[in-house]
């Protein structure tokens, strides 16, 4: 037995060996655990009518004489225990299924009972079923008829066994609890201290105190993710960087590359120039001299830059100028625009002499950014090699004695940039598509890559609501391009039941018959008796030789090899195929501008995030493009989700409906990450405490960035404990 808040829960009233290893399941180990188990929902028992008023759907306490208890058996030697209680308005059945022990328990009550539950409607009075209980004796039922807290538990451990162990742990061991935030915090945010916060969030005395007590724990787990966010950034603004010099460049002047180092923790900096040397700074020199880095945009891009894209632009340029490595976050919907932004961005780069590289998550990916890349850049004498795992030895050596020499200023490829033999001559700029699919460890591999300290932008198309943003990316600054180029046509989306299929096919028929070329999405590969699915290869034999059989109909699955892979799409790419029949394969990376129509069967089985990526692989050239989700939507989540994808084609109106469909770890895949992992606040709930307590942090950190005050010794020990794995700061 350990003293204090570290004493073994077993040792606390009313819990001991038996209880304690139930316990243990909820990850309860100590007093400190069961004090921070906290309540999932509240019972409001204060709600007493008189008995004739309980009327059935009602959840109410009510509160009578014991008149007769039956005890019926059923089959299998089990039992029905029907309990009547009255008052002077009327009567009402108390009902207990197989249990047995109750009846003489009732019997010993005394005659006054109070008791609380649903009431439903009995065939001759109303009763509530499995009610909790107790007998009155001789106090007025003050301690039954109150606030209840409702904890988790698991099998094995009964609510009065939390409810008790709970109060055990409040009543013997709250005077160990310290307050760990300092006054200054608990008075500028008008908290009340966190003895009282424990106590009233185990038992409330009245709706007010606990949202009171709720609030301040809410706060303090978000002030602490956001302190560990604010630390990481401000170390990251303490790095070195490079400077680019956007500004000259903007007016087309002569630049030298300048870099820049931190003198001191209070942000002070000094420069020193470093004059570049070689050939490829001199021969990009040439290049950009006299011509304003605005101008050589507008000759680059065969479109205008849309308000966002010019917004988000200049949002990154600012942050390249500044002395410190970007690590800044484009959020663009499918279709906004954001390898245009990576265009531009990387001219700039490139014109202050430095290197660029661009990683994406697959091949397909991956090659679909460098024809495009290569279509914005080669024309002004900046060279984009492609590296990815099926390049033959020679190509593959090629290009990286071009990057090692700095003849090649832009890499584009898969996770083959960072392995071992890739030099670049000097790096300065990466951009990571779709962040989500890489570890840490990966993005630092190919930063170790750069010149100095390269800056980073990270792009998604993956919509994600400000309030996960301010949790998982809350280390980055984030831009959002919020606005589709002119022209785009909105998608069309429609849902279907499964019976209507034959008026789906006609449809697609008449756009192929224009010229037009389909999609088909299926959930699975090939038939599986257990999920009962549309699958793909079924769908392939269908399509190809009944449905459309004057038609071109290709397969494209992720069992397939990835040269097969490459073939199909080249073939659709190229519309020597009509219909492709996939998988979620085509998710990410496909871009086929004359395909306007998409058909997703089973469409209930997907993600509503999925449905959108899924759905953005159409619209992306200048004909009316079309959804259709062919499902049996049955439940209330599946038929909400037809419900928002046809009504909206907006991502972020999408992501945000996601998120209170499915959860916030769901909808950002972060349910190990340990971003997720509140005992009491909730990002759907609490999203306007997060922006203060996100603020908060931020002031605290640029104030002192180490927490090294006395003030906060106990807030460090709790970052401390919750990331003791991970190196997010170091104290003193």
């Amino acid at each position: 037995m350990s003293s204090g808040l570290n004493t073994e829960v077993q040792f606390v009233k009313g819990v001991g060996p038996r209880f304690a290893n139930f316990y243990k399941k909820l990850g309860v180990e100590t007093v400190g655990d069961l004090l921070f188990h906290l309540p999932r929902r509240y019972q409001d028992r204060r709600n007493i009518p008189p008995i004739a008023r309980a009327k059935p759907g009602d959840v109410v306490t009510v509160r009578g004489k014991l008149r007769r208890v039956e005890s019926r058996p059923i089959s299998g030697g089990r039992v029905i225990l029907k309990a009547i209680i009255e008052d002077s308005s009327g009567a009402i059945a108390l009902t207990w299924f197989n249990q047995p022990w109750i009846k003489k328990q009732l019997e010993e009550s005394g005659g006054d009972i109070i008791a609380y539950g649903l009431v439903k409607a009995g065939a001759t009075l109303d009763e509530i079923g499995s009610p909790e209980w107790e007998g009155l004796g001789d106090d007025e039922g003050d301690a039954f008829a109150k606030i209840v807290p409702q904890y988790p538990l698991t099998e094995g451990l009964p609510q009065k066994v939390a409810r008790r162990a709970a109060q055990s742990a409040i009543d013997g061991f709250l005077t160990f609890v310290e307050e760990p935030l300092p006054d200054s915090i608990l008075k500028s945010q008008k908290l009340r201290e966190v003895k009282w916060c424990l106590s009233q969030i185990h038992n409330p005395d009245n709706e007010e105190s606990r949202i009171q007590a709720r609030r301040r724990l809410v706060f303090e787990e978000f002030l602490y993710m956001q302190l560990e966010l604010a630390i990481r950034r401000n170390e990251t603004q303490q790095e070195l960087g490079i400077v680019f010099p956007i500004a000259q460049l903007e007016r087309g002047e002569p630049i030298e590359v300048v870099q820049s180092v931190v003198v001191d923790k209070k942000l002070k900096r000094t420069s020193h120039q470093a004059q570049p040397e070689d050939l490829f700074h001199e021969e990009n020199a040439k290049k950009r001299e006299g011509v304003p880095l605005w101008s050589q945009i507008e000759g680059m891009l065969p479109f205008s830059l849309t308000e966002a894209q010019d917004r988000v632009i200049r949002e990154i340029y600012e942050d390249m100028q500044r002395p410190f490595p970007m690590n800044r976050l484009v959020q663009g919907d499918v279709g906004s625009g954001k390898t245009a932004v990576a265009a531009c961005c990387m001219l700039a780069a490139v014109r202050s002499g430095y290197q660029c590289a661009l990683m994406a998550p697959t091949e397909i990916l991956a090659e679909q950014h460098s024809r495009s890349l290569k279509t914005f850049l080669e024309p002004l004498g900046i060279e984009v090699v492609l590296l990815v795992g099926k390049l033959n030895s020679k190509d593959r050596k090629s290009a990286y004695a071009r990057l090692e020499n700095g003849s090649a200023q832009v890499a584009v490829g898969t996770h083959a940039i960072i392995q071992e033999g890739v030099t670049f001559q000097n790096l300065g700029f990466v951009v990571v598509d779709e962040q989500h699919r890489f570890g840490v460890m990966q993005r630092k591999a190919i930063r170790d890559k750069g010149f100095g300290n390269p800056d980073v932008l990270v792009m998604t198309a993956t919509p994600i609501p400000r309030t996960l943003t301010m949790t998982i990316f809350g280390d980055l600054d984030i831009s959002v391009i919020d606005q589709l180029p002119p022209g785009r046509k909105p998608i069309k989306t429609k849902w279907k039941r499964p019976f209507e299929r034959e008026a789906v096919y006609k449809g697609v028929r008449e756009l192929l018959e224009q010229g037009r070329q389909a999609y088909f999405v299926c959930p699975m590969v090939s038939e599986n008796e257990k999920m009962m699915a549309q699958a793909a290869e079924e769908l392939y034999r269908l399509l190809s030789e009944s449905i459309f059989t004057d038609y071109r109909v290709g397969l494209l699955h992720g069992q397939m090899k990835p040269a097969e892979k490459d073939e199909v799409m080249k073939a659709f790419r190229a519309h020597e195929l009509d219909i492709l029949v996939a998988t979620t394969v085509i998710e990410v990376g496909v871009d086929v501008p004359n395909a306007s129509v998409m058909v997703i069967e089973d469409a209930n089985r997907f993600g509503l995030a999925q449905l959108h990526q899924l759905r953005g692989r159409v619209g992306r050239g200048e004909h009316q493009s079309f959804c259709i989700l062919v499902a049996d939507a049955k439940s209330d989540d599946s038929l909400k989700r037809m419900e928002v994808m046809v009504a909206t084609t907006d991502g972020f109106r999408i992501s945000e409906e996601d998120l209170l469909i499915r959860g916030p770890g769901n909808v950002a895949g972060t349910e190990q990450s340990g971003q997720m992992d509140f005992k009491v606040a909730d990002l759907i709930q609490d999203s306007a405490l997060l922006e203060v307590a996100r603020q908060s942090a931020l002031r605290i950190i640029e104030n002192d960035p180490k927490l090294e005050d006395t003030d906060w010794a106990k807030v460090r020990g709790k970052l401390k404990e919750r990331r003791s794995d991970v190196a997010l700061i170091t104290i003193s």
